[in-house]
């Protein structure tokens, strides 16, 4: 699937299962709620803290989908192209970063 199937398949199901979008500011908190849920699952799995009994079972996938889930959604209802965006972001990293990290001496 691509980026902009990915936002059209996301808004085919809001305006038929969802009946329609959060407003921006309440999808603004539920990503933030998401990318906490993210962060739970990495401290535990990936950091030094041990897992709850109500975290075990978490999947880290499923919770990245949803990240990605209301990203797009946000990208939807502020008209932004989620593919030409992350095209433009590429170029503009490449300028930027040309030799940045090549170069860096905590990266060799």
């Amino acid at each position: 699937m691509t980026i902009q199937e990915a936002q059209e398949k996301i808004d085919g199901w809001i305006k038929t299962v969802g009946v329609r979008y959060f407003s921006e500011l309440t999808n603004m908190a539920i990503l933030t709620e998401e990318v906490g849920e993210v962060a739970r699952i990495m401290s535990r799995k990936y950091g030094e803290q041990s897992f709850k009994e109500s975290d075990k079972g978490k999947d880290l996938g499923d919770e990245l989908a949803d990240v990605l889930w209301v990203l797009l959604c946000i990208a939807n209802q502020t008209g932004v192209d989620m593919t030409a965006a992350l095209e433009k972001n590429f170029e503009k990293k490449n300028i930027r970063d040309a030799s940045r990290h090549k170069d860096n001496e905590k990266l060799q």
